[in-house]
């Protein structure tokens, strides 16, 4: 699933073909629990406006228009926002249906691709693809906000040990299953949990409310830290993540626990263990991290 780093990264490079151009008409799909605002009424609504700002909430993005209405974007578990010039093979990838070496990495617009947009300009159209169909897409009137974004805590990216602490005193669910409530640090998710706890040396089931201060600065500081270094290399690309304009991600090529189940630990060689908390999967070195 893409997290802060992933929608970060998309923001940052889709702004140049997003921000500033006029939507001349958008193609959708038919209607799905993909779509929270009808396709016929995002058609009606988004043609003719320009795109004012492209922000990050969490692990939302929000396009603001010229006249003060949004479009709430959630990237789900395989959601793809890119510009119609983007080749990678991950943007080709079938189910159960391997890719020969010499395929044409070109996108075209498939079955998954539930938002084509189309601009007034001669300038690439930008898609929203979705196998899966767990992204989300809301438009909202002007002076309009959304309940998902009025639950989210401090942003991972300014979060410091005190957000945290606050929030586990009286908790006796895993610090892990904490840290990944967006309503206490938004952004933090699966695969950065995983290593900012193993960055912390704190083990991911230690109840939250036996976290020391200390260690909540601990957990907070390496979290935004490796956050920021996610969102300097891409993101991380381990299943379906591609930038807007294509490229892979390259922090799946650091890190120190996630998915690294019984391969030696960095630090002092232990084998990684996976274990299943709060129907994630959950990445520690048992020696590290206590």
């Amino acid at each position: 699933m893409p997290e802060l780093p992933e929608v970060e990264v998309t923001r940052r490079r889709l702004s140049p073909f997003f921000v500033g151009r006029t939507i001349a008409n958008i193609a959708t799909t038919r209607p799905s629990y993909f779509f929270l605002t009808p396709p016929k009424e995002l058609q009606k609504r988004l043609s003719g406006r320009t795109v004012s700002e492209l922000q990050r909430r969490g692990k939302y993005l929000v396009a603001q228009f010229d006249d003060g209405t949004q479009l709430l974007l959630h990237l789900g578990m395989t959601g793809q926002l890119f510009t119609e010039r983007a080749k990678n093979r991950r943007l080709l990838y079938r189910r159960n249906q391997a890719l020969a070496p010499d395929v044409e990495q070109g996108f075209k617009p498939d079955v998954h691709t539930h938002l084509a947009f189309s601009f007034t300009d001669d300038g690439p159209r930008v898609f929203f693809r979705d196998v899966r169909k767990f992204g989300k897409v809301r438009w909202l009137p002007a002076g309009a906000s959304d309940e998902r974004l009025e639950k989210l805590g401090t942003d991972a990216l300014v979060a410091v040990g005190d957000d945290l602490f606050a929030a586990t005193r009286r908790r006796d669910a895993a610090v892990k299953s904490v840290l990944l409530d967006q309503s206490v640090i938004a952004g933090a998710g699966n695969i950065y949990a995983d290593e900012a706890l193993f960055v912390a040396g704190v083990h991911p089931k230690r109840a939250a409310s036996r976290v020391s201060e200390a260690r909540c600065k601990a957990i907070v500081d390496a979290l935004r830290g490796i956050l920021e270094r996610a969102i300097d290399v891409g993101g991380s690309s381990i299943s379906d993540f591609v930038t807007p304009d294509g490229e892979d991600g390259g922090y799946q090529d650091e890190r120190k626990v996630y998915d690294r189940a019984g391969a030696p630990c960095v630090t002092c060689g232990t084998p990684i263990r996976r274990i299943v908390l709060g129907q994630r999967s959950t990445h520690y070195c048992p020696k590290c991290q206590t």
